[in-house]
């Protein structure tokens, strides 16, 4: 496979789009893509022309708005490219400029928390024209925004586009109040670390829980999983590798730079991760290489298990997004530069941070809360719930001292490390460790965001980060435009000094699993969110809202309705998974242990009739049949606490009560199946077990 000849070969490129489109439309339509400006509608019948013609020579007969539910990850209505032609029956391919601006799928079944009445089905996507367009399964796929009758967000993306909008408007400010005048645009860059698993697809089907809720419900502990840590970055099974090359050759056809790739922590887990680019596009990307891994995956024999805790007791799979600030002309605003003491662009970026996130803390833990992420949160390598930021002990000293007036200081720990051996070449040192258990860790010359999970789709994380940094960039800059120029250093340290006073409780560069670290962090005030619904009410806080109304980013009736959507989807995820459960506990579990216990009770009872007395067995079949009690007993319980949800008159209520009744009573039922499993004959056990799962690949 040569990577030159196949790389983008599937995308609507800029090498594409130069040859395809006629100069004056080329260059407007980049225009737009690198900076940020209102397409031009005029051209629009040009490109669709091109568009239309290219994709059919690479295969395409229709085309789809591709866009971002809230609730859901991707969606789209394929359109084919016929059109009826003369009366002799022939057709004609058309697709019109119209066909490519928008499109309207009907928004009666998606998602809404009450932007519109039931009624109402009308709904409108919108071409990103930012965003590369590429053929899939013989369809063009238009990225696009998706909106309401009445033009209120129904997405995503929307939201993602306003707040790169919005950073873009008060980072070119702040720049200029700091003697900037030569970048143009600021955007946000990301890259999306993708962790997934891969399991045996033949085991797959024969496990409910994995089918339904992409967890597994039920599961001891196997004999073995990760505890000697030799799946790390080990070898790749021959199997795994196949389809991690047609993946990767998948990928690199739409133009997507999968570039690292390897094991991850526990046994059958893996993970993906691509090159930095701009923020819209590299969310997009993550769409698409979530997608592909499924259906590579089935084709090869396999099931992708994206959920945040497919397994437990051994790693759960997160979405690290790493952020970073761009302008036009390729400055990164969070690159320290080789005297960051002097730096004080630099230092100023890093209190934006400082003051955003604790600020909307609750904002930022709410990117990431699902039900699936809270098993995931707070131990096996995933941050906390904890909100903290960690720069390390260079930068943090580094910025106090600038602060209380000595803004000189020696350079860090970044000199060159003898290995010692005479072969092997010096290391370059970084000024500070990496920071594995910290939700947003500073990590060179940008911040990696270790807390949102691995089924989330990420422009939300992007969208928060963004519109937090907008405003303390608009407060900075108001600040320095009040003073003279001769006066903006002497400003640019009172800020500093000002973030670090009211702001710097949320620095931390220690352990945050530890139990002192939730003690200290509770002392300083930090917000906490345990589960997804207590999180929840970050979108209903007057703080939150003004944010994103001042930013022109969320509504105050999209915030609700975001609400309304997210505790609906709680409400309904842990239902299915209760639901799930009573299925698997009475009709596979439950009659396995009592047939087995029987089977073990007359071989005990033969022994006995010729005087083969065994205490160890008899001891074995009463605590079996101790577990056959517990279970059924355990069943009427969840049984009870989810019919009493039903009762209930809002989402709301459910969602809580799902949360504080029928979870308890999943993890009782839970236990004791459990154990149940250690005891009985495997041949009698209904589903594959954990060994199978994590070690048959």
């Amino acid at each position: 496979m040569d990577i030159t000849k196949i790389y983008g070969t599937k995308v609507f490129s800029d090498a594409v789009m130069s040859q395809k489109l006629p100069k004056d439309v080329y260059e407007s339509l980049k225009l737009t893509q690198k900076m940020g400006t209102e397409l031009d509608s005029s051209i629009a019948g040009t490109v669709a022309n091109a568009m239309r013609d290219w994709a059919v020579e690479n295969g395409a007969t229709h085309y789809m708005h591709w866009f971002q539910p809230i609730r859901s990850i991707t969606a789209g209505k394929r359109e084919s490219f016929i059109a009826p032609g003369n009366n002799n029956g022939n057709v004609i391919l058309e697709f019109s400029a119209n066909d490519l601006i928008q499109s309207e799928p009907d928004a009666s079944s998606f998602p809404s928390g009450g932007l519109r009445s039931t009624f109402e089905a009308r709904g409108y996507t919108s071409w990103d024209p930012t965003s590369p367009v590429f053929v899939r399964d013989h369809t063009l796929y238009i990225p696009s925004a998706f909106c309401s009758y009445t033009g209120l967000s129904l997405d995503a993306k929307t939201p993602q586009l306003r707040s790169m909008a919005a950073l873009n408007k008060q980072a070119i400010r702040l720049l200029r109040a700091m003697g900037n005048t030569t970048s143009r645009r600021v955007a946000s860059y990301c890259g999306n670390e993708q962790e997934y698993f891969l399991v045996n697809r033949e085991l797959y089907e024969q496990r409910l829980d994995l089918k339904l809720c992409g967890q597994t419900l039920f599961g001891a502990k196997p004999p073995k999983d990760q505890e000697l840590e030799e799946h790390y970055c080990g070898r790749i099974r021959i199997r795994i590798g196949e389809f991690m090359h047609e993946l990767d050759r998948r990928l690199w056809e739409l133009g997507i730079p999968a570039k690292t790739e390897h094991n991850e922590n526990a046994p059958a887990q893996h993970e993906l991760a691509s090159v930095f680019d701009i923020a819209n596009v590299d969310c997009d990307r993550n769409l698409m290489i979530m997608e592909n891994i499924r259906v590579v995956a089935k084709e090869k024999g396999l099931a992708c298990l994206l959920h945040e805790k497919p397994f437990r007791g051994v790693n759960g799979s997160g979405k690290h997004h790493n952020y970073s600030i761009v302008t036009d002309d390729g400055i990164n605003l969070l690159s320290p530069g080789k005297n960051p003491e002097q730096n004080i662009q630099f230092q100023l970026m890093l209190c934006a941070f400082i003051q955003g996130i604790d600020k909307h803390a609750d904002l930022l833990r709410l990117t990431t809360a699902t039900p699936n992420n809270d098993h995931r949160l707070g131990g096996y390598e995933a941050p906390p719930a904890i909100i903290s930021i960690f720069l390390g002990d260079y930068l943090t000293t580094l910025l106090y001292q600038t602060a209380h007036g000595d803004n000189v200081i020696g350079r860090g720990d970044r000199s060159y490390m003898r290995i010692g051996a005479p072969t092997l070449p010096d290391v370059l040192k970084d000024d500070s460790d990496r920071n594995r258990t910290s939700p947003f860790a500073f990590t060179g010359n940008k911040f990696e965001f270790r807390m949102p999970g691995s089924s989330q789709a990420p422009a939300f994380a992007n969208t928060v980060i963004n519109t937090l940094l907008a405003e303390a960039f608009e407060e900075f800059a108001g600040r320095l435009e009040q003073v003279p120029a001769g006066q903006r250093q002497e400003e640019m340290i009172a800020i500093v000094r000002d973030t670090l006073e009211q702001h710097g409780r949320i620095l931390f560069n220690g352990n945050n699993y530890t139990k002192e670290w939730a003690e200290e962090a509770a002392r300083r005030g930090l917000y906490n969110a345990p589960t997804a619904l207590d999180a929840a009410s970050a979108y209903l806080n007057e703080a939150s809202i003004q944010l994103f109304e001042s930013q022109k980013v969320f509504s105050r009736i999209e915030c609700e309705s975001r609400y309304e959507i997210m505790v609906e989807d709680i409400e309904k995820v842990i239902g299915a998974e209760a639901n799930t459960m009573l299925e698997m506990a009475r009709r596979q579990i439950l009659p396995a242990v009592i047939r087995y216990t029987g089977e073990a009770a007359a071989s005990y009872e033969n022994l006995t009739r010729v005087n083969l007395f065994n205490d160890d067995l008899g001891a074995e079949i009463r605590t079996l049949s101790e577990d056959i009690s517990k279970i059924t007993h355990a069943i009427a319980a969840l049984q009870k606490a989810a019919d009493a949800v039903a009762e209930l008159d809002s989402h709301t209520a459910r969602a809580r009560a799902m949360v504080d009744q029928v979870r308890p009573c999943m993890e009782a039922l839970r236990a004791v199946c459990d154990h149940a499993e250690t005891m009985v004959d495997s041949a009698y056990w209904p589903m594959p077990t954990y060994t199978d799962l994590l070690h048959r690949v």
